[in-house]
């Protein structure tokens, strides 16, 4: 179980909010801790409320993670598949899904 190298953390916190600033101009920005090769990716709303998104799951390589959505009905992050048809993809794939379930049900 691979753990997510300081500079994939760095480069993974440019990715999320370069992708929130362009696709996602209401979310203020992606909040992302970390856990052995997981990282935990919360949208921060403008008006400061915190929403969790997904978990991504490093498997060695910067360009390609795990994706899994949360789930507020289990409190739980359920491995989900990328409208690509993969478990796997960018973490701008993976903040485009999310957001576009999350974000758009909320009306943002």
């Amino acid at each position: 179980m691979p753990t997510v190298p300081e500079s994939t953390k760095t480069s993974l916190a440019q990715k999320l909010t370069a992708r929130a600033r362009t696709a996602w101009p209401k979310l203020a920005g992606p909040d992302i801790r970390y856990r052995g090769q997981f990282a935990y990716v919360d949208g921060e709303l403008a008006d400061g409320e915190s929403i969790k998104l997904m978990r991504l799951r490093y498997g060695g390589s910067a360009g390609t993670w795990g994706f899994a959505l949360y789930l507020a009905s289990t409190d739980k992050y359920e491995d989900t598949i990328l409208p690509t048809g993969s478990l796997a993809g960018t973490p701008e794939e993976a903040l485009d899904c999310a957001c576009g379930l999350y974000l758009t049900a909320l009306g943002i």
